[in-house]
């Protein structure tokens, strides 16, 4: 769904696990860092909020969007977290630079998550310009780091389930 008919923030907090167990790594582009700081505000408060303790959540800081899945890799071998959330913004320019960013940021968090089976999460803004952009990163569509560590939750209780524990996730089962 387009963000303009919705608040990225917005979410059912009954749906998530409690992520007191959980391990986090969160991969910052410094690029932009007026949008990418809001987001991982948004993101580490959220992660706080439902339960993951602070020693849990691991962060590095890279020069830009284009390094995420490199550090991101490197986070993963090094802290052992169940996700890695990764967040930019990469704002379209005169060229199709920014195509080729995100093309590239895309396909290695896509290919890491494949080949280390660990989830690697997309949190990166892709906006047509600076008022997007903070539209999406704590404005009038709400953040999408809130978004980035709801999606991280769910996905590091899908992790830790897939290494022995319940059989089944979501719909009750």
């Amino acid at each position: 769904m387009a963000s303009a008919q919705k608040n990225l923030s917005s979410y059912d907090d009954s749906s998530l696990p409690d992520a007191a167990p959980m391990t986090f790594g969160i991969v910052v582009a410094d690029w932009n860092a007026d949008i990418t700081h809001e987001l991982y505000r948004g993101c580490y408060d959220t992660l706080v909020k439902h339960g993951a303790k602070e020693e849990n959540i691991h962060t590095v800081q890279v020069p830009g969007t284009f390094e995420l899945p490199a550090a991101g890799r490197i986070l993963a071998a090094r802290e052992k977290p169940d996700v890695v959330v990764c967040l930019g913004c990469v704002i379209k320019g005169e060229t199709k630079h920014d195509e080729y960013i995100n093309n590239a940021v895309s396909q290695g968090l896509v290919n890491l998550s494949i080949t280390t089976g660990k989830p690697f999460i997309f949190g990166v803004l892709t906006p047509n310009d600076h008022q997007q952009a903070l539209d999406r990163a704590g404005g009038k569509h709400g953040n999408k780091g809130v978004e980035a560590a709801v999606t991280a939750i769910r996905m590091a209780e899908l992790y830790r389930s897939s290494k022995g524990g319940s059989k089944s996730i979501g719909f009750g089962n």
